[in-house]
């Protein structure tokens, strides 16, 4: 039995809320991902674990600092100093989008760092490769410009790209199927999308056009685990079915598209044809609040904004945003400073004004409103107030009948 953990989407230097830490010098949030980081190598080396599998995306920039760089090195090598192999998957955030220039992993095997392994390519590991009974399918994020100009392919259409890219995939892991010992656990990892998947708030750190990947490819029973990364909501792509197909998920909150989730690692025991699936669930997550306020009245404002808040207590420490809608003239009745002072005690607070303006149907120059039927008015009302369209071509028809009954 193999003992596998697996965790990816680090994007350590996610520095985009708070402030620095007067000790480190470092972003606080920066620390809050190093801490998950810390308890994911911990895990590693506590479990004594046969393999380490990350599915990319060490950063949110392709160009870290190098004090972020430091940091993730420090980590990475404490696996390498307890020999645990470890496998470290190249992302879309990791690479370069220009061709030939290193990548944000290359270090790793520049310097030779023992027991890490980078996989920047597609490629076919064996038992002897890893010094493991098991063998890896690693496809690392496959950017469009890269793959059209090594597969000299020459279609213009980017639908027709991705289609003969994912023909040129499909083929390459049959080959690897081929070459496969079938007695021996099968791993496949990607960076990638998968048909078929959630997405949760990653969109915001996610850059250009997806190649989507099968979901067939990822349910194939001949494969025992199928690491994923880029998709940042936890999910099992294949539940309770063989081979578990897991997107861990990101190991700290990004932004508040991610607020309600849980962050996890994921320690699995892999056999041919039998995997067992631990999920590892990361505490001490910074939380993120997230409310929303409308106000269609005047009457108590502020006591009706008050009693959406959260208790301070749950504010503290929390990256909090409020958001709040109302007419543009009720601007001066609320009170911002007993709001600012409510969540003084969260990490970050950002509120959010949405005045909004009264819509006013404007009437075309060269008409009159006395020479507009009903219908027609009807139709500017919906445009000025931005119905749907399906929405109001549904009120239309309702319209047209009852005035039709009434003639």
């Amino acid at each position: 039995m193999l003992k596998l953990l697996h965790f990816a989407d680090a994007h350590i230097d996610m520095a985009n809320y708070g402030r620095h830490d007067p000790h480190t010098g470092l972003p606080m949030r920066v620390m809050d991902f190093l801490k998950s980081l810390d308890v994911i190598i911990d895990a590693a080396i506590d479990e004594q674990v046969d393999l380490v599998l990350f599915a990319g995306d060490a950063y949110k920039d392709r160009n870290p600092a190098p004090t972020f760089q430091r940091e993730w090195g420090k980590r990475i090598m404490r696996l390498s100093q307890a020999g645990i192999p470890t496998l470290l998957l190249v992302g879309n955030h990791d690479l370069s989008p220009a061709l030939g220039r290193a990548h944000a992993l290359d270090a790793f095997d520049t310097l030779a760092v023992p027991h890490v392994r980078v996989l920047d390519r597609p490629q076919f590991l064996t038992p002897d490769d890893l010094g493991l009974p098991v063998q890896v399918m690693a496809l690392p994020w496959i950017s469009r410009s890269g793959m059209v100009a090594h597969l000299d392919i020459r279609a213009s259409d980017p639908a027709e790209i991705y289609r003969l890219l994912e023909e040129k995939i499909t083929a390459l892991i049959a080959t690897w199927f081929d070459n496969a010992d079938p007695e021996l656990p099968t791993l496949l990892t990607a960076h990638a999308s998968v048909q078929g998947a959630t997405f949760g708030g990653e969109r915001a750190v996610m850059l250009g056009g997806d190649l989507v990947l099968p979901g067939s490819l990822v349910r194939d029973p001949r494969l025992d685990y199928v690491a994923l990364g880029h998709i940042h909501k936890p999910q099992n792509l294949n539940e309770n079915a063989h081979p578990p197909a897991i997107y861990p998920g990101s190991i700290e909150r990004v932004d508040f598209g991610e607020a309600a989730e849980d962050k996890f690692y994921i320690l699995a025991h892999v056999e041919r044809g039998k995997t067992e699936v631990e999920w590892r669930k990361l505490d001490h997550i910074r939380p993120f609040i997230d409310r929303y306020v409308r106000l269609d009245s005047q009457e108590g404002i502020n006591q009706r904004i008050r009693k959406a808040l959260p208790a301070p207590e749950k504010l503290k420490d929390a990256i909090f945003r409020l958001t709040l809608e109302y007419p543009r003239d009720w601007e001066a009745l609320i009170d911002e400073n007993s709001l600012r002072e409510y969540a003084r005690q969260a990490f970050e607070f950002h509120l959010v004004k949405r005045p909004q303006m009264e819509t006013r149907i404007r009437i075309p120059d060269d008409q009159h409103l006395g020479a507009l039927t009903p219908l027609e008015l009807l139709e500017l009302y919906w445009k000025a107030t931005h119905t749907d369209p399906e929405e109001a071509e549904a009120l239309k028809k309702l319209a047209q009948e009852i005035v039709g009954r009434g003639e």
